[in-house]
């Protein structure tokens, strides 16, 4: 028989769980192009990747009481597959910029070859091996400078990135992190964040306390969620993925 992790069994043995994951393959991915803020789909094998992670939640007997995604389209349509594959299809998903994927500046829709023929070998390796590595900038005039698109007309401009380090892109999640997601962890809430590479790898370093070079050493796969148990004090107890279930 299936056990369900809800809220209040996590309660109940002294902790709760928040679950990470990647969004399963997008397009971008397969051709391993720089993606970032760029709102492309999936691929076929991610939303394969996406579905399957549902199954493998609920097998695993897990349950949620909140969802988090990004705003761009690969995030979102992970977010819906896994609830669906759930039976969870009436939890509410909340979208924010916030969880979006770090901006590649004017990297972004380029392959690795094309970019380093333009910009040069060390501006694109110091994004991809440094902590505090910041891409080519976009232009404000650029169309892929987020301030020129609509779904993101209410926002500041000068809080919307022409291009991020790792550095900034954590920086640009803490509010949401500090004022959104971590008061629902805290009030011992099942947590699900479907989000990108980049902003999950700085969130797995803030709560693991790991350091810089720690954290762009750490690998995550699309469509594989992690489990982090955590304390009272939301401090990690373990972590790991669901199908190297402990």
């Amino acid at each position: 028989m299936t056990v369900r992790f809800s809220s209040g069994t996590a309660a109940a043995a002294g902790m709760t769980r928040l679950v990470l994951l990647r969004h399963g393959q997008s397009i971008w991915n397969r051709d391993k192009v720089f993606t970032g803020w760029s709102d492309v789909a999936l691929s076929p094998k991610g939303k394969q990747e996406a579905m399957d992670a549902g199954y493998l939640l609920l097998h695993a007997g897990f349950n949620f009481d909140c969802c988090f995604s990004s705003s761009l389209q690969r995030a979102a349509e992970t977010a819906q597959a896994v609830l669906a594959a759930m039976k969870l299809n009436k939890l509410t998903v909340r979208h924010s910029w916030r969880l979006n994927e770090r901006h590649y500046g004017a990297l972004e829709g380029m392959g690795r070859l094309a970019a380093v023929r333009k910009f040069g070998l060390w501006p694109v390796l110091r994004t991809q091996i440094r902590y505090g590595g910041v891409p080519p900038l976009l232009t404000m005039e650029d169309a892929r400078f987020p301030g020129n698109q609509p779904r993101y007309a209410g926002i500041d401009k000068t809080e919307l990135p022409q291009g991020e380090s790792l550095k900034q892109t954590a920086e640009r999640l803490q509010p949401y992190w500090r004022k959104v997601i971590r008061p629902q962890v805290a009030q011992g809430k099942s947590v699900l964040i479907v989000s990108h590479k980049n902003v999950l790898r700085t969130l797995m370093g803030q709560l693991d306390q790991l350091t810089e070079r720690q954290i762009m050493k750490l690998k995550l796969a699309t469509g594989r969620p992690v489990v982090y148990e955590l304390n009272h004090e939301l401090q990690p107890i373990r972590h790991y993925y669901v199908d190297k279930l402990p």
